[in-house]
């Protein structure tokens, strides 16, 4: 039987109809699952950062939760006086959400890293061994080749010393700038120095080979095809660390450390 080409036309838009049906059901049944395992995602990546989980190990949700909530307490500082604003609950502060919001951020100085907004209040997190402070955890991000790197950097509590980076989120070219997943480079952080004797944000990514820790500091290996994204990752790194980003908070961390 020959159908006409109305009946053709309105059969496929009925079928399009319930496709678009069943895939927003589907998108909005599993929204809160989707959102909990982003979170999970992003406690491993600081659990990781932290040195509190081996990079790529793969554990339980229960226990991730768990060492999480017992290893790390979360805050939410002011960005620009870098002082605690104990008015937000940090266990439910989306710091990417706030600095896309024109009534919770402002606008970024012209930067390296091409961020635009800036969060009125931004996310850090202590990490706790035995009752004493491990690591400060700072979230970092900023453009490479393709896209915005999201990530975490973490410093000794001389906040000075860096005891690791890691980034969960980016849209570099897998074997060039995506190996800023690979743990190997990764492992190239833990012991260099993310500022100079004279406070300033010197950490970057040198083309090439970077020396030892003592010989050379200040610099990582660079990402091999990879110039970009190493300026990129070189060009985050500082911002955050700097005046615009953590400087504030480091600062008064810093005076009342006493280091």
């Amino acid at each position: 039987m020959q159908h006409s080409s109305g009946y053709i036309v309105g059969f496929a838009v009925a079928i399009c109809l319930v496709c678009a049906l069943v895939v927003a059901g589907s998108a909005v049944g599993l929204k809160d699952r989707q959102d909990a395992n982003i979170l999970l995602d992003r406690q491993k990546k600081v659990l990781t950062v932290a040195g509190l989980m081996k990079d790529g190990a793969s554990l339980p949700r229960e226990e991730i939760v768990e060492t999480f909530e017992s290893s790390i307490l979360q805050k939410v500082i002011d960005l620009k006086t870098g002082t605690l604003n104990a008015e937000i609950d940090a266990s439910g502060f989306d710091q990417q959400k706030a600095a896309k919001n024109p009534e919770t951020s402002f606008v970024a100085p012209d930067n390296l890293s091409k961020v635009r907004r800036l969060p009125n209040n931004a996310l850090v997190f202590d990490v706790i061994e035995d009752g004493k402070l491990k690591a400060l955890i700072l979230p970092i991000e900023g453009y490479g080749l393709w896209g915005t790197l999201y990530g975490y950097i973490a410093l000794a509590p001389d906040a000075r010393t860096i005891v690791g980076i890691t980034f969960y989120s980016h849209k570099e070219t897998p074997g060039l700038g995506g190996e800023v997943d690979n743990p190997r480079w990764k492992a190239r952080w833990p012991g260099r120095l993310a500022f100079d004797d004279r406070g300033k944000p010197a950490i970057g990514v040198k083309k090439g080979l970077a020396g030892s820790i003592a010989d050379d500091p200040y610099n990582v290996d660079g990402l091999s095809g990879a110039t970009i994204t190493s300026r990129g990752v070189t060009a985050l790194v500082r911002f955050w660390l700097g005046e615009n980003g953590f400087g504030p908070y480091l600062a008064s961390y810093r005076a009342k450390a006493g280091v």
